[in-house]
């Protein structure tokens, strides 16, 4: 058997992984490079080193083993010398994929899905938060249960819990869907003492922040509240929505009275965001679906930006928001690299500066945006102007 391997640092034993992806022909290198950055994210996040990665470019993954024979040897070979403990795959694997790479490479598999639902259990700090992501990984793994029980935290046991020939993992899956059953209960109380909390604040404007995870929503938040939430450079480091009142005002010879709102940060999003998250998480998204405005925070620094914006549009979609005013906020402009970009925007890949970015982006979207560094503080004061002017548009709730 593997023993553990480990990366010692400052006296502290870090788990070492190996991150394998597949790069479909669909797929650019940039995109590649970009997603192993995220799940190499993910990854320290979670706690994990990462010690080496592996990619294969394929039309899609191997339904068997994921890539390839080959690299698959390749992989294992490098597992084995290294004594690597952790094998991390880029996308959900099936049940029957988990249980050929865990025959072949000898190691603990994780699949994209498995490690987003570890990172959730650890941030998750209230007792909503602590329902909804042990619902999610529940309904995760029902369909994943094998011939290895001890990842289950209780066996119930007792007369009458076992028929005559009944074998374990059908116990197992009773176990599971009825600690499935109780948590939706509970949770359905728990979404009832919010849909109170915010029939409390009904005549507020509402405003949410939404957008991919890490791209400094909470920063953008404690910037215009000065609140003290937690902004730190992880994932998901928010879980729960949290609301705060932002009074905007409008700078001018005649006096504007002020407008009194409430601004709410939400979880990120993410790609290949696990379809049982999202189910659990709707209930604390109703933040955004009762919004009247929608900040929608890009990261202009990353270079996928285009396509991560596009799966928080997607994934709004999903969650079933209907027709909403929304800012763009492209947040952290002082990180901004010129770079050649998706043709989504440009038609060339020569590069912009940040001026000719902006000009490129008014001219073809033609929709309401705005360009902030919230770490910097720098146009700030500008976002608010831009608020003042939408919250004025609309006339106050009965």
């Amino acid at each position: 058997m593997k023993k553990d391997s480990y990366d010692v640092k400052n006296g502290n034993k870090v788990e070492l992984a190996v991150l394998i992806a597949v790069e479909v022909q669909t797929q650019s290198r940039i995109q590649t490079d970009d997603y192993l950055e995220e799940l190499t994210f993910l990854t320290t996040t979670a706690g994990a080193e990462v010690a080496k990665r592996f990619v294969q470019r394929l039309q899609y993954p191997n339904p068997k083993t994921y890539v390839g024979v080959g690299k698959l040897a390749e992989i294992a070979e490098y597992i084995e010398k290294k004594e690597i403990q952790t094998a991390i795959f880029d996308d959900e694997l099936s049940p029957s994929q988990i249980r050929n790479l865990e025959k072949e490479l000898k190691c603990k598999i994780i699949d994209r899905s498995t490690l987003i639902l570890d990172i959730f259990a650890k941030n998750a700090k209230t007792n909503r938060a602590k329902t909804q992501v042990e619902l999610a990984q529940s309904e995760y793994l029902l369909p994943r249960l094998t011939r290895m029980w001890t990842h289950l935290e209780k066996q119930r046991g007792g007369i009458g819990m076992k028929g005559p020939g009944e074998k374990e993992i059908e116990t197992d899956r009773r176990i599971i869907r009825d600690k499935i059953t109780l948590l939706k209960k509970k949770l359905d109380q728990i979404d009832k003492q919010g849909v109170t909390q915010r029939k409390n604040r009904t005549g507020e404007l509402r405003l949410a922040l939404v957008g991919y995870t890490n791209v400094g929503k909470s920063t953008i938040m404690n910037a215009l509240t000065n609140a003290n939430i937690l902004a730190e450079n992880k994932l998901f480091a928010t879980l729960d929505s949290t609301v705060r009142k932002l009074v905007l005002t409008k700078e001018s010879e005649v006096y504007v009275p002020p407008i009194i709102t409430l601004i709410s940060d939400t979880v990120g999003f993410i790609r290949k965001l696990p379809h049982q998250l999202i189910e659990s998480f709707k209930s604390t998204l109703d933040e955004i679906k009762e919004a009247d405005i929608l900040l929608h925070v890009v990261d202009i620094s990353s270079p996928t930006f285009e396509s991560q914006m596009e799966i928080v549009l997607e994934t709004l979609s999903e969650i079933g928001i209907g027709e909403k005013t929304v800012l763009t906020v492209f947040n952290k402009i002082d990180a901004y690299d010129p770079r050649p970009t998706s043709e989504d925007i440009f038609e060339d890949e020569t590069l912009h500066d940040l001026e000719e970015f902006k000009n490129t982006w008014f001219e073809k979207e033609n929709l309401p945006a705005t360009f902030i560094s919230a770490m910097n503080k720098d146009d700030i004061t500008k976002l608010r102007e831009q608020l003042f002017e939408l919250a004025a548009n609309y006339a106050p709730r009965s």
